[in-house]
């Protein structure tokens, strides 16, 4: 009998999945962070201000929880709440001075941990991933 490879393939993909998802949010916890404020920190690093339902939607957790967290946050003075000139309605959150200062400390320690998820791994394989992973989460 021949091997299902779509399936085999589904299985390596959990796998490997869960096993990054921990290996991730253990180096996370090292800063005394949860995963959760992390990715809230790191979107607004990268990207600047941001809606709570763009970054919603960046770290793909719903709304009703992002609230929580930002009000974590930003009791700690990591980020700010703006409100919107033009419409009262649209509130900004941004990174202050202070997360700033903390992501440019954190944040390339977190890079080397994923860097070393990937060695020897080269560059074409990486790119091979990137497709191949694109092409399924379309696909779902």
């Amino acid at each position: 009998m021949s091997e299902n490879l779509s399936l085999k393939s589904f299985v390596v993909l959990m796998k490997a999945s869960k096993a990054v998802q921990e290996r991730i949010k253990k180096d996370i916890s090292n800063y005394g962070m949860r995963t959760s404020e992390f990715t809230i920190l790191e979107t607004l690093y990268h990207k600047g201000k941001q809606t709570i339902r763009q970054i919603s939607e960046g770290v793909l957790i719903n709304t009703g929880s992002i609230t929580y967290v930002i009000d974590k946050l930003e009791t700690k003075g990591l980020l700010e709440r703006q409100h919107c000139s033009e419409d009262r309605r649209v509130v900004y959150i941004h990174i202050t001075d202070a997360g700033k200062a903390l992501m440019d400390e954190i944040f390339p320690q977190h890079q080397q941990v994923i860097e070393e998820l990937f060695v020897g791994i080269d560059e074409q394989q990486k790119q091979t991933l990137v497709d191949v992973l694109k092409q399924v989460g379309q696909r779902a």
